[in-house]
């Protein structure tokens, strides 16, 4: 391998992210359709969760993998209802997506020996939040030297598995536990 191909981290599915960043944090069907909230588009149809990498669905919450992940296993927890702020949830819809958290802690230790996390939520334009009028967790898995210092020092992620086949993995790991509520 010669020194420029060493220099370089291919990473082609940001591209989407870096030309347009407001399509990637709200992407529209292809028919130009869809709700302009991309984890309404996403909570409103199951039969479209594989496609889409939804992982789980628990009541009225869900967990989808962030396309433009932190860290390999990003995951996303929301309410199915389009809810900007904590204050907005019911109590059904706050238990439901704290367990959903809970257990896919859990799956992403057992599938992908995550070591560690960081969950984070950002309420409003102002703190941070992509998506300010749909509440929404990042569930980040964490490993001693992951490399996450990338986003810092090259403004690049290093993620060393595809989402489909991570898909795949914690679709799997659901349904090996019983688990009725898996997504895809």
């Amino acid at each position: 391998m010669d020194e420029l191909t060493r220099a370089r981290l291919w990473a082609p599915w940001r591209l989407d992210y870096i030309k347009d960043p407001n399509r990637a944090k709200a992407p529209r069907a292809a028919d130009g359709g869809g709700t302009g909230c991309f984890l309404c588009d996403l909570a409103a149809d199951p039969a479209g969760d594989a496609e889409r990498l939804v992982v789980a669905r628990r009541g009225p919450a869900v967990a989808v993998l962030n396309r433009f992940p932190y860290n390999n296993g990003h995951l996303l927890v929301a309410p199915l209802e389009h809810r900007g702020d904590l204050t907005e949830l019911s109590p059904e819809q706050s238990a439901a997506c704290q367990s959903l958290l809970s257990d896919l802690c859990v799956a992403l230790r057992e599938t992908l020996n995550a070591q560690g996390f960081n969950v984070g939520l950002n309420l409003g334009a102002v703190a941070g939040a992509g998506l300010p009028g749909h509440l929404h967790w990042h569930l980040v898995p964490r490993w001693p030297g992951d490399g996450n210092f990338m986003t810092v020092t090259a403004n690049a992620s290093v993620i060393p598995q595809s989402l489909g086949i991570l898909h795949e993995l914690l679709v799997d790991h659901a349904r090996l536990r019983g688990d009725a509520d898996g997504g895809g």
